[in-house]
């Protein structure tokens, strides 16, 4: 079998709904590791609340966050294939202007290693794993520079309106994604970021042919990468619009280790 690139979704694909890894799951993509595949992260997650889980599995590879925003090496700061797309800081500014006229919880808008947050509302631990420690308060003084992502939290019946309002103000500029599993969150990123970009980057620096990329995902934001992927799976619990164009569907769920089940049989590990 030639060596493939596995890319994998965090919420509601690798993760449980306990926003864990199993150990199944850990020993699985480590038995491919050593079996020669590569297997990177690609999330809309910031590194901050991912990074845990980078270094649970045990990886020195390239990894993708904020949806495609931001392809790295972890581990090499200077890493020379690394990029990283910003968000007009107008944009996160104006967010909060916004804010006053829907009902939204909180806006934080991410730069690559520090968060802005413009209250104290806590959507979910793994947000801010350090208890808000590392986050400064979101002002017009505080952000200097362009962000790499805004994320907003409201109730998930609320979202479908807020899109529709930020696509409105906004147009082709930005692009807006969910992820976060239980406690969905809208990210606003710049226009034609992706996760696929990411994983075309990983690909193409190790050697690997798009019909050897791997991909798992369940939501909104895993569309392109799915699209692009050789062999894009959906989890069982995904959305039916990313089930109707990938390869395969899972036969568990994520809080089943759909996971580590799927690539057990693709690999034939068992």
């Amino acid at each position: 079998m030639n060596k493939k690139l596995i890319a994998l979704d965090l919420d509601g694909t690798t993760l449980n709904n306990r926003s864990e890894i199993s150990v199944r799951t850990q020993n699985v993509l480590t038995t491919l590791r050593n079996a020669g595949h590569l297997v990177s992260i690609v999330t809309g997650r910031p590194y901050r609340n991912s990074k845990q889980f980078y270094t649970q599995l045990g990886m020195e590879t390239p990894m993708v966050n904020f949806n495609g925003a931001l392809c790295h090496l972890p581990d090499q700061l200077n890493w020379e294939s690394q990029y990283h797309k910003t968000l007009d800081r107008e944009i996160a500014l104006d967010m909060l202007t916004l804010k006053k006229e829907l009902d939204i919880h909180l806006i934080a808008a991410e730069l690559r290693d520090t968060v802005f947050a413009d209250n104290y509302f806590v959507p979910y631990s793994d947000f801010f794993p350090d208890g808000k420690k590392g986050a400064s308060k979101l002002t017009s003084s505080s952000l200097k520079e362009d962000p790499t992502a805004v994320c907003v939290f409201t109730d998930k019946e609320n979202q479908g309106y807020i899109i529709e309002k930020i696509s409105a103000r906004y147009g082709d500029s930005v692009e807006i994604r969910t992820w976060g599993g239980q406690t969905p969150c809208l990210e606003i990123v710049a226009a034609g970021v992706q996760k696929a970009l990411g994983v075309e980057r990983i690909a193409q620096v190790y050697g690997i042919k798009q019909k050897d990329i791997i991909a798992f995902g369940d939501e909104d934001n895993d569309y392109e990468m799915i699209q692009y992927a050789g062999h894009g799976v959906v989890m069982k619990n995904g959305i039916d619009t990313l089930k109707h164009i990938s390869n395969d569907v899972t036969e568990k769920t994520n809080n089943e280790e759909g996971l580590a089940h799927y690539l057990e049989n693709y690999f034939k590990l068992v």
